[in-house]
């Protein structure tokens, strides 16, 4: 499809005319908004190429930061609503580790040993654990949201589809911003960024550092000790460095650090635990009488060197090496009294290093694509130590060595001027080695031993060959039809909580799962560029599902399941089908109507427990079976040559179960939330803007706890009501 005007995003995103536009669009001479009657377009890498976004028969939703400012997306766990059939929110007790899924595939497991299901990606670097994860968004240059396995072209583990986080690039004059944000509950945000040429416009050094300091009181309190509880604070900087010997080759530098150290989240108890009748369920979802302290600390840091040679105008090389590591020490307490009913301390740690080599070809004809070799070594472990009713005390410790390697290629034939052909391949590779050491103690000093529950030094391998087929063809230069037939991967391992005493098979390893997709796709452009409706279908073949449950069982001998541990266990096959719409409407020059509709039936066809097929009873996690939202936003030019644009947004998901124990009281009935802003630009360097978010304040429940060996039952709650009003000037 061949266009002058393309959309920014499938539909779900506010996008403004080229005016409005300024991150897009960002030159002198843009067109005033009075005279901009159409949709402006991006360009995204969704395929390791630049490309439009409307011409890519992938699954992709495209944010700019405009459209992240006008949405008030803070962290990507905002970008729930706005991207069809996503799911992703902060785990459990953490506020900065990652929960996502989409389409019905991820991983709820923080630990060591599970993988995640959704891929997220700052800056072409994958980031293989969801600690520190869920990432901030500040001095961001887009993010795209990938829908669908995705193992042709990206690294380990994108099963689900994609997250890519690409921070601002290298502006080649010096420009910058700083921006001050005040809200309820405290809430003290500053962001700053300054980037530009080092020695002179032609030396061929830019450089650009970001800043960011997120901070806010607690939704709630230890009644206890009186500390916040939910609280935030959060410091994060990034430092960017390139070197450009003309055109033709450049060598990019990045260095990112986030230091989170914002207390446990809240957990509301939904039902009284029979161990602490002394402690009925509180009425406030945030308040919590945990007797451990408020100590959840996450410190995360990258490093990256990407080389990029352009010998000539058909041929780019890319290598980029990066290492990243990690640092957590939190504390979870599962019945949130001052009981030692179930009392937690989790130390994580990890460390990887990756290499990836990529050759593009564009020679301009009708032969294009990607040839890449993908390189990763990880180390991910820690300890986690166990207090039940201050008997039974117990430590997971040990580490998981990963070392993978995969071959990857994908390539587009234009069998015609309409009709082309895309076709992949993905080759991987993959040894995983757990040492795992665990055992109990005789008291909570945990000094010393009293029995070994597991105690292994096990390596497995896993290769997988995941194939990619698509076709697309242009109806009309704005009419483009695709589809498409491919295979996500996702290794399997070892389960790291392993008690081989009580349960032996827990110390084998699980298997790996796949998924084969099929999709069928449409992307239109009506009414002269102004109406954007994109449409999806698919159909899911999901095997051996990798599931963490929690496994009882009887420490003592007496015949009662007294405690409990952590297990893996793959489901067998599922079914996801599911339909997805985004659009956008610029009816006139002044409003935008966007916004997406998502369906997905999610269904077991196979899950063995205890050699009995018990699939009709179970269900799919994070997988709610209609979601949606609805954004219209009016905008305005001013007298004085600023503008002003509001914005009011609804977004909806029917029920979700978050947990794989399918306790009907952490499940969460269907739901709405109300949002709203106004951005005030006063002129080209101030502008200001008012924002708020659940504005019903409706409380909903993200996650939960349900063990009935310690009587815990526990619901986690996403934020309530907020606003904020920001000030930011540009330079």
């Amino acid at each position: 499809m061949k266009r002058k005007h393309l959309s920014l995003a499938i539909g779900c995103v506010l996008l403004a005319p080229a005016a409005w536009a300024q991150d897009t669009a960002g030159e002198a001479g843009d067109a005033p908004a009075s005279r901009a009657t159409t949709l402006d377009a991006v360009t995204v890498t969704a395929r390791k190429r630049e490309e439009t976004l409307q011409d890519v028969p992938v699954a992709v939703t495209a944010f700019t930061p405009e459209t992240l400012d006008k949405l008030n997306i803070e962290d990507i766990g905002d970008l729930d609503a706005q991207v069809p059939n996503l799911t992703i929110y902060a785990a459990r007790g953490a506020s900065s580790t990652v929960t996502a899924y989409i389409r019905g595939v991820g991983q709820s497991d923080p630990t060591w040993g599970a993988d995640p299901g959704v891929g997220i990606y700052l800056d072409d670097v994958y980031i293989a654990r969801p600690q520190g994860a869920l990432l901030d968004v500040f001095d961001v240059g887009r993010i795209e949201v990938l829908r669908g396995p995705q193992g042709t072209l990206y690294g380990k583990n994108t099963i689900g589809g994609a997250i890519k986080y690409i921070s601002r690039g290298l502006p080649k004059e010096t420009e910058g911003f700083g921006q001050i944000t005040v809200g309820n509950y405290n809430q003290l945000d500053a962001k700053a960024a300054i980037g530009g040429p080092i020695g002179g416009v032609d030396s061929g050094l830019r450089a650009r550092v970001a800043v960011a300091s997120l901070n806010r009181d607690g939704f709630g309190e230890n009644v206890i000790t009186g500390e916040p509880i939910s609280d935030k604070e959060i410091n994060a900087a990034r430092f960017n460095l390139g070197a450009y010997a003309g055109d033709d080759l450049d060598i990019q530098f990045a260095l990112d650090w986030i230091d989170d150290k914002s207390g446990m989240r809240g957990s509301r108890m939904l039902a009284p635990n029979p161990f602490t009748p002394a402690y009925p369920p509180m009425d406030d979802r945030y308040d919590v009488r945990s007797g451990m302290p408020n100590h959840n600390n996450v410190e995360t840091k990258g490093a990256s060197a990407t080389v990029n040679w352009r010998p000539n105008d058909d041929w780019t090389f890319k290598y980029v090496i990066a290492k990243r590591e990690s640092d957590t020490e939190g504390n979870i307490d599962f019945d949130t009294t001052p009981a030692k009913i179930a009392d937690v301390v989790g130390i994580y740690f990890d460390e990887q290093v990756s290499n990836e080599l990529q050759v593009n070809y564009d020679g301009g004809g009708r032969v294009r694509g990607v040839v890449g070799l993908y390189q990763f070594d990880g180390e991910a472990g820690g300890q986690i130590r166990n207090n039940f009713f201050n008997l039974l005390f117990g430590d997971t410790r040990g580490t998981v060595y990963t070392e993978s390697i995969a071959l990857y290629a994908d390539w587009t034939f234009d069998l015609t001027d309409r009709l082309k052909l895309d076709v992949g391949a993905r080759y991987t590779d993959e040894d995983k080695r757990a040492v795992v050491f665990n055992r109990s103690y005789s008291d909570a000093t945990f000094t010393t031993p009293t029995a070994v529950v597991a105690d292994f030094d096990k390596t497995t391998n896993f290769k997988n060959v995941s194939p990619k087929v698509s076709l697309d063809y242009a109806i009309t230069p704005d009419i483009m039809v695709y589809g498409l037939a491919t295979r996500g991967f996702k290794s399997g391992g070892y389960n790291i909580r392993a008690n081989a005493v009580a349960v032996p098979r827990s110390a084998e390893p699980f298997d790996d799962e796949t998924v084969d997709s099929y999709e069928i796709g449409t992307k239109m452009a009506f009414l002269d560029q102004r109406l954007f409706l994109n449409l999806s279908a698919f159909h899911n073949r999901y095997k051996d599902i990798q599931l963490s449950v929690f496994t009882s069982f009887d420490s003592n001998g007496d015949g009662t399941e007294d405690s409990f541990f952590g297990d893996f266990t793959n489901a067998g096959k599922g079914t996801v089908n599911g339909l997805e719409v985004e659009y956008q409407w610029l009816p006139t020059a002044n409003w935008l109507i966007s916004g997406n509709l998502a369906w997905l039936d999610a269904k077991y066809d196979e899950y063995i427990d205890a050699g009995v097929n018990v699939a009709d009873s179970k269900e799919f996690t994070n997988a709610p079976e209609f979601s949606g939202a609805l954004n219209v936003e009016y905008r305005m030019d001013l007298a004085n040559g600023g503008n002003l644009s509001a914005r009011v947004g609804y977004s909806y998901q029917s029920e979700v179960w978050p947990t794989t124990d399918l306790s009907p009281a952490i499940m969460q009935d269907g739901y709405g939330l109300l949002n709203a802003g106004v951005i005030w630009r006063a002129s080209d360097a101030w502008s200001f803007s008012l924002q708020g978010s659940n504005l019903t304040d409706k409380e909903y429940r993200t996650t939960g706890y349900n063990i009935p060996a310690v009587g815990s039952l526990l619901g986690f709650y996403g934020p309530p009501r907020q606003y904020t009003l920001s000030a930011r000037f540009d330079f």
